[in-house]
C-alpha cells in the first residue's frame, strides 16, 4: 500500500477505542466521545483528524458528515469482526514495514510522521488490520460472476460516460424526521413551480412549429426555469451559477443516489426529489457524453473497486437495520 493511501486512511477514519478480534486499543483518558457504535468510541480527536484536509472555515459544516462517515466505518469493522474474518498479524507487520520503508525513501522520520498525523503506532496497526480484513472480504465476495454481472448491467460506470447537470439542494434545518419532512415538502413545492413555468412556456410555442424548434424551445424553457429556481432557493454554493455542476462520471464524483438519478434522466427533464446525506436535490441533466466500450479483463480491478463500494453500502444498511446495533451520539 502506498504512503498516500496510508495517510488518507489514517486521516479519514481512525476510530479510537475500536476493538478487533486480535486485540483491544484502550481509549485515552479524558477524551471527548462524539459517538458510540456498538461499544466503539468515536472521539473528537478522530473527527478532527478527518477534518484536517478540509478548509478550516468549512469545519462546522463538514463535521456532521465526517462523524456519520466514521460511524459507518465502525459498523463495517464490527460486521467483519462478527464474521470472524481473521488477519495474520504478520500481514499487518508487513504493511507497516512497507509504510516505514516509504517514509525512509521520502526522507521522513517515522516517529515524526505519526506525530504529524496525530496517531499512535497501535492505532495505525489497527487501521491496517481493518483495511486488510475488508480487502479479504471484498475479494471473497467479488467472484467473477458477480463482477461480470455488475459490468454488464452498468456499462456507463466503466466506459467513461459523462453527464453535465444543474441541481437544486435544500438542506434540512434539523436532522430529525420533522426536518426531513419539511425539506421534502419545500423541494416538492419548488419542483411544482418549475413545472408551472414550463407549462406556461410550452403554451407559447407555436403549434405549427417543427419538432426540432419545439424541442429547442422546451429545452431552453426548462433550463431557464430551473436555473432561476436554483438561484432563488438552492442552499448549495452552485446557486450562483444557476445550480450548474462540472461534468461528472457515473462513479467517484457524486454520491450514489445523485449519480444514479442523473444518469437515468432524459435530457432537460426535472427529476423527482432525490434524498442524500446532504438533503434533497432536484436535478436537470443538460448534456450527456457517451463513453467507449471496454473489455472486462482490462478493467477488472476497477470493477472490483466499484463492487466493494456497493458492498460497503449494503453492509452499512444491514448493520443499521439490525436490532442489536446501538448507535449513540453525544449531546451537542
Amino acid at each position: 500500500m502506498m504512503l498516500r493511501m496510508f495517510l488518507a486512511a489514517v486521516a479519514a477514519f481512525v476510530v479510537a477505542g475500536s476493538v478487533s478480534a486480535q486485540g483491544t486499543l484502550p481509549a485515552p483518558a479524558k477524551v471527548k466521545v462524539m459517538a458510540t457504535v456498538n461499544g466503539r468510541q468515536i472521539t473528537e480527536a478522530a473527527v478532527d483528524r478527518a477534518l484536517r484536509p478540509v478548509p478550516k472555515e468549512n469545519w462546522d459544516k463538514a463535521r456532521p458528515e465526517v462523524l456519520s462517515f466514521l460511524t459507518e466505518n465502525a459498523l463495517v469493522d464490527n460486521y467483519l469482526e462478527l464474521l470472524k474474518i481473521a488477519v495474520d498479524p504478520k500481514d499487518v507487520d508487513t504493511q507497516l514495514d512497507g509504510f516505514k520503508k516509504e517514509l525512509v525513501a521520502s526522507k521522513q522520520d517515522y516517529a515524526k510522521a505519526l506525530e504529524k498525523m496525530e496517531v499512535t503506532e497501535a492505532e495505525l496497526k489497527i487501521e491496517i488490520l481493518n483495511q486488510i480484513r475488508w480487502e479479504k472480504f471484498v475479494a471473497q465476495q467479488g467472484t467473477d460472476d458477480k463482477l461480470k454481472k455488475l459490468y454488464e448491467s452498468s456499462p456507463e460506470i466503466f466506459d467513461g460516460s459523462l453527464v453535465r447537470a444543474r441541481h437544486i439542494l435544500i438542506a434540512p434545518e434539523t436532522r430529525d424526521e420533522a426536518g426531513k419532512a419539511a425539506t421534502l415538502k419545500k423541494i416538492t413545492e419548488i419542483k411544482g413551480g418549475i413545472q408551472t413555468a414550463l407549462a406556461t412556456s410550452a403554451a407559447k410555442v407555436p403549434a405549427d412549429a417543427d419538432n426540432l424548434t419545439k424541442q429547442k424551445a422546451l429545452y431552453k424553457a426548462a433550463d431557464d426555469a430551473f436555473s432561476e429556481a436554483a438561484r432563488k432557493h438552492s442552499t448549495c454554493p452552485s446557486k450562483q451559477d444557476g445550480g450548474t455542476l462540472p461534468e461528472f462520471p457515473r462513479m467517484g464524483a457524486m454520491v450514489e443516489p445523485f449519480a444514479k438519478a442523473a444518469f437515468s434522466l432524459p435530457l432537460y427533464q426535472v427529476s423527482e426529489p432525490i434524498g442524500t446525506q446532504f438533503g434533497y436535490h432536484l436535478i436537470l441533466v443538460t448534456s450527456k457524453k457517451p463513453g467507449e466500450a471496454v473489455k472486462f479483463d482490462s478493467i477488472k480491478g476497477a470493477i472490483l473497486e466499484v463492487y466493494g463500494t456497493r458492498l460497503r453500502e449494503a453492509v452499512i444498511e444491514k448493520m443499521k437495520a439490525d436490532p442489536n446495533t446501538k448507535i449513540e451520539y453525544a449531546k451537542q
